[in-house]
């Protein structure tokens, strides 16, 4: 670009937003998706409104993105995915450099969504669910079998809160937003409450509580609940944030691409993790010891749930902090005692640490709450961070997600097929 270098002397050179866009080869929205996340910078024209950009900073980005699309192109191509959103690195998880932990335990799950979803920490955020959406839900919702399961339900809320809303294809960040403020209240409102007349406003926890059990809360469980939402917004790529990725980039809308989580989050390897640990730890309040209810898990040739992750070589940070909530929860101490022996006969055997589902399944149990509650709280807490991850992508080149295939079939031409 030597036609952009200025003159000797001159002002330095600055990009229009349609120069940006044309050089980097997206919409002008996008250009600004990419100033929020502070991919680039930009400055007011001298006497003007209009924003301009850095040459450098614009073809360094353009360079960045040219690489990564050469780097996924070929066949076992190292698929990775640049995010601002959360790391994970020794024992420890941030959002957006600020520790998970501490955030989930000083700020509310609304708190932590706007933190994840803006970069602004905006206190006494509050999620409100369209009353038409809602109703729409709510039928689509209602008609389905009894014995559906959460995640079933919280798919179908979704699809039938993207058909109530005209918008949905509108893909700006503004738009994005509105849609993420919306729709999780409404999937939390279109499950049906343990007890009628149940309020749809007030904290997110408080709604979903009465949504899983008939038991009140009380505070200290509540915020159990609430610290548990907040601590599983995210949690980097994982399998169902990859698929909204993969949504996101074909630019699929936002209703849509958390359809697509909620499908991979229904696989019994992961969402549904913290009910088979709800079930062994029943069992094991019934039998009065884990050996023999462990010694049943590894004759079945099953994993013992609730124990190990492949992140953490130590304890699942997540898991630390809820334990340390639960601990002054009257109701769970049983519970809360037989997850330590879980963790105690195990390691006589396995260096294996507690996970954030053994701390889910310690709470569902303990407060009335069916073996499903834990995969509901985790749909629903992770619904944000795939919000978040969809917004990311959307600032990204559309389709870059494309792998090749590596065929092993037979090699062609091979005759027709009688």
């Amino acid at each position: 670009m030597r036609d952009q270098q200025p003159a000797p002397g001159s002002p330095a050179r600055r990009l229009s937003t349609k120069e940006t866009a044309e050089l980097l080869g997206v919409k002008p929205e996008t250009v600004y998706a990419y100033v929020s996340r502070g991919q680039l910078s930009s400055a007011r024209a001298p006497g003007g409104r209009a924003s301009t950009f850095d040459v450098a900073e614009v073809e360094a980005l353009a360079r960045r993105n040219r690489r990564e699309a050469a780097g996924t192109s070929g066949a076992g191509a190292d698929l990775s995915v640049r995010t601002r959103i959360t790391l994970i690195e020794k024992d420890r998880y941030f959002f957006r450099g600020v520790d998970a932990t501490e955030l989930a335990s000083r700020h509310s799950y609304e708190e932590v969504a706007e933190w994840l979803w803006t970069g602004r920490m905006t206190p006494g955020a509050t999620l409100t669910a369209p009353r038409a959406a809602v109703a729409v839900a709510r039928r689509a919702v209602d008609a389905l079998p009894e014995h559906t399961s959460p995640t079933d339900r919280l798919r179908v809320a979704t699809i039938a809160s993207a058909a109530e809303d005209p918008l949905r294809f509108d893909l700006s960040e503004d738009a994005v937003l509105g849609t993420a403020r919306a729709l999780i209240p409404t999937m939390v409102a279109a499950l049906p409450a343990w007890r009628e007349n149940r309020p749809d406003d007030g904290p997110l926890a408080l709604r979903l509580w009465h949504r899983l059990t008939g038991i009140d809360p009380g505070d200290t469980a509540l915020r159990v609940l609430d610290t548990a939402l907040a601590l599983l917004v995210d949690h980097d790529l994982a399998a169902s944030t990859l698929a909204v990725r993969l949504a996101a980039s074909a630019r699929a809308h936002a209703y849509a691409a958390v359809s697509a989580g909620l499908g991979v989050l229904e696989g019994p390897l992961h969402g549904a993790s913290s009910g088979l640990a709800h079930r062994m730890l029943l069992d094991v309040l019934d039998r009065g010891t884990a050996v023999p209810v462990i010694a049943d898990e590894l004759r079945a040739g099953r994993r013992v749930p609730g124990l190990g992750h492949r992140l953490y070589e130590g304890e699942d940070p997540r898991a630390r902090v809820l334990f340390r909530l639960l601990e002054d929860v009257p109701r769970a101490q049983p519970a809360l005692l037989a997850a330590r022996d879980v963790v105690a006969v195990t390691a006589r055997h396995a260096p294996l640490h507690a996970n954030v589902d053994l701390a889910l399944a310690v709470l569902t149990a303990a407060c009335g709450m069916p073996a499903t509650a834990g995969e509901t709280i985790f749909a629903v807490a992770r619904t944000a961070g795939w919000i978040a991850h969809a917004l990311e992508e959307y600032g990204e080149r559309p389709l870059r997600m494309r792998p090749s295939g590596h065929y092993v079939g037979p090699k062609p031409p091979q005759p027709l097929p009688e």
